[in-house]
C-alpha cells in the first residue's frame, strides 16, 4: 500500500502522524510511504531521518494526497485539505465528527473512508488510540490551569500548591476517566486540593484506594457540581462519551457562582465542550474570559509538547497501521472488532450511529459496508 504522511497544518500543531520508526515498519511489510517536506520538524524529526529508514519525501501536502492510499495524520482535516481528498481514500487520524457539521459534510461529499483513532474501541470498552494523548491533556491541563491562574494571565493569582502558612488552590475534575485522573495526579503531585468527580461508584472507589491523601472523590451531579464552584479556583472538564458530543456540566448561569479569576480548561472541546460556554481556542490565543471566568480551551492540547505526544501517538496507532497496510480497510476492519469500530463514515455514508444521531443524518451500519 502507498502511505501518505502529510505535514500538519492545524494552528500551532507540531505534531506528526507517524515516527521514523513507525515508517520503518510500514517499509518493512513491504508497503511505500511518502512524507511531506518538513513533516517532522516540529517533533524532532528531519527529513533525511524518514529517509533514512526508506521514506521518499514530497515538496508539498497536495502531493502526498495525490498518491497516497492511506493518510495517516494526527488531527483532523481542516478546510484547505478538504478538496485534495479522493474517493475512497482512506484516512486514519483523529476526527471528532460529532462536534464538526462542516467536516462531516465534507468527508462525506469526497466519500473518504473515515476511520477516527477516538473511537477504535476494545471489548473493555478502552481506547487505547485515545489514551496516550489524553494521558498528556490531561496532564497538561493541570499545568496549563496553573499557568493562567496567575494574575498577568487573567487569574486569581493563585500558586496551585501553596506555600507553608497559605493554603493551596483548590482544583475540581470533572469525569475520573484518563484525562480527569492525569489532571488530578498532577495537581495532587503540585500539592493542590482536589476533587474529582464522576458518576461511576466503583471508579470512585478505585481512585479513593490509590489516590493522594489530598485527592478527594465526589458523586457528580448538578447539585454537587453548584455546592463545589463558589470555592474552586481551577476546573478541569474531562468528560467523554465516545464519538458522542459532550454533555455540558457547567452552564452560563453556573460562572456567577464562581469568583473572578477562577480558571476553567475544557479539555473535553474537541467533543464540543463540557461548558456552555467553552468555544474552541488556539495555542497562539488560548483563552478568553466570560463574566470574570478564565476560558481554557484549545483543542489540540498535546500538540505543544509534539516531542512527547508523537512518539506516544505512533506508539499506539502503529500496529493498526500496518494492520490497515497488510490486509486493506476492510479486511483489517472485518477481522478487528476494535478497529471496526473506528469507522466513522465510509465513500459518503455515516457508519458511526452517535454521528448520525448528532447531526440527523441516515446511518449506515458498518457491517453493511464490509
Amino acid at each position: 500500500m502507498i502511505v501518505g504522511v502529510p505535514k500538519e497544518i492545524k494552528n500551532n500543531e507540531f505534531r506528526v502522524g507517524m515516527t521514523p520508526a513507525g515508517v520503518s515498519e510500514l517499509i518493512k511489510n513491504g508497503h511505500t510511504v511518502y512524507v511531506q517536506k518538513s513533516a517532522g520538524e516540529g517533533s524532532g524529526f528531519a527529513d533525511a531521518d524518514y529517509e533514512a529508514v526508506g521514506a521518499k519525501i514530497l515538496p508539498t501536502i497536495a502531493d502526498v494526497y495525490a498518491i497516497a492510499e492511506m493518510i495517516v495524520k494526527v488531527k483532523e482535516p481542516i478546510e484547505p485539505e478538504y478538496k485534495l481528498i479522493r474517493e475512497g481514500q482512506l484516512l486514519f487520524t483523529y476526527f471528532h465528527f460529532a462536534c464538526d457539521r462542516p467536516l462531516t459534510d465534507a468527508m462525506l461529499a469526497q466519500k473518504a473512508v473515515c476511520l477516527a483513532y477516538e473511537t477504535v474501541q476494545l471489548a473493555d470498552r478502552s481506547l487505547p488510540l485515545l489514551i496516550p494523548m489524553s494521558e498528556i491533556a490531561g496532564r497538561m491541563a493541570t499545568q496549563e490551569g496553573a499557568r493562567f491562574l496567575e494574575r498577568p494571565q487573567g487569574g486569581k493569582g493563585k500558586l496551585l500548591g501553596g506555600v507553608p502558612g497559605v493554603k493551596p488552590a483548590r482544583v475540581l475534575v470533572l469525569g475520573a476517566g484518563t484525562v480527569g485522573t492525569n489532571a488530578a495526579i498532577i495537581a495532587a503531585g503540585m500539592g493542590a486540593e482536589v476533587t474529582i468527580t464522576d458518576i461511576n461508584l466503583k471508579r470512585l472507589r478505585y481512585l479513593d484506594d490509590v489516590m493522594p491523601k489530598n485527592v478527594k472523590t465526589l458523586f457528580s451531579s448538578e447539585y454537587n457540581i453548584r455546592a463545589e464552584l463558589p470555592t474552586t479556583d481551577l476546573v478541569i472538564g474531562s468528560v467523554l462519551i465516545p464519538g458522542d458530543k459532550t454533555p455540558q456540566l457547567v452552564t452560563k448561569d453556573m460562572l456567577k457562582l464562581m469568583q473572578p479569576g477562577t480558571v476553567l480548561v475544557d479539555v473535553a472541546i474537541d467533543q464540543g465542550g463540557c461548558f456552555e460556554t467553552s468555544h474552541a481556542t488556539s495555542h497562539s490565543e488560548p483563552v478568553y474570559e466570560i463574566d470574570g471566568i478564565v476560558h481554557y480551551a484549545v483543542a489540540n492540547i498535546p500538540g505543544a509538547v509534539p516531542f512527547t505526544s508523537t512518539r506516544a501517538l505512533t506508539n499506539a496507532t502503529l500496529p493498526y497501521a500496518v494492520a490497515l497496510a497488510n490486509k486493506g480497510w476492510k479486511k483489517a476492519c472485518a477481522d478487528d472488532p476494535a478497529l471496526k469500530r473506528g469507522l466513522n463514515a465510509v465513500e459518503g455514508k455515516v457508519t458511526f450511529e452517535a454521528v448520525a444521531q448528532v447531526f440527523g443524518l441516515p446511518y449506515t451500519p458498518v457491517d453493511e459496508v464490509l
